[in-house]
């Protein structure tokens, strides 16, 4: 489970990065957008990855730091 821990936590890191250099680039979708609309902008979904990237990366860190429970 650590070594799964790890890679979860590196891909959490990497795929957060890049998600934020890709979103920089592109235009801040507008407030007051509905979650179904959020994901059809191309700005929405690298914001959304990006969140996806921190919960793997939490998700890492647990693993690594309680491989076999408490």
């Amino acid at each position: 489970m650590r070594t799964l821990g790890y890679l979860l936590l590196l891909v959490g890191i990497v795929g957060f990065f890049y998600c934020s250099a890709q979103m920089s680039e592109l235009t801040p979708v507008p407030e007051g957008t509905a979650l179904g609309d959020y994901v059809r902008t191309e700005a929405g979904r690298f914001e959304l990855g990006r969140y996806l990237s921190l919960m793997a990366g939490f998700i890492g860190v647990l693993l690594a730091l309680f491989p076999k429970g408490r």
